[in-house]
């Protein structure tokens, strides 16, 4: 009962990180090249505006709970179970804290916060606009890669405790 308890957790496991990763490819992808097209003053109040949204979504509710599930996990594999399965956990886990939290924290979030406070209309805010396109969408992919390695390694971790020793 346990295992099959922790299996369904793995397998949960892998769909959230997925659709963070999906998440985050979605703006690498097309959502920032969108508003990169739109004039800098309507790109930058769109982003803004985003920015602000995020914080009250059920992406910050996977986002965060996923750090803490997956340092959980990577303890769980390391202390109950070990082998294959450990190692796949803590693969998952030092992805996903150092790939997706740390340069979200690090890199996204600060950038984000510089331009919330930056008047769209101005020049200044125009000027800001270009570095944190591209600074900011090259951090994403970073977030996108790992948060897809992470959920690559949950499933991996699935398979291995599902497999006969």
């Amino acid at each position: 009962m346990l295992s099959e308890l922790f299996e369904i957790t793995l397998v949960a496991a892998t769909l959230a990180t997925g659709l963070i990763a999906g998440v985050f490819l979605t703006f690498s992808d097309f959502v920032m090249r969108g508003l990169g097209r739109a004039q800098p003053a309507a790109g930058i109040e769109a982003m803004q505006w985003i920015n602000r949204e995020v914080y009250r979504s059920l992406f910050m509710v996977l986002l965060i709970g996923m750090s803490f599930a997956s340092l959980g996990l990577a303890v769980l594999g390391a202390v109950l179970i070990g082998g294959a399965v450990a190692y796949w956990l803590a693969a998952a886990g030092a992805l996903y804290v150092l790939g997706v939290m740390a340069v979200t924290g690090r890199r996204n979030v600060p950038m984000n916060q510089r331009l919330d406070h930056v008047e769209h209309l101005s020049a200044h805010a125009h000027d800001y606009w270009k570095t944190y396109k591209r600074d900011w969408t090259r951090w994403n992919h970073l977030r996108w890669a790992t948060a897809l390695a992470a959920s690559v390694c949950y499933l991996g971790a699935a398979l291995a405790l599902a497999s006969p020793a």
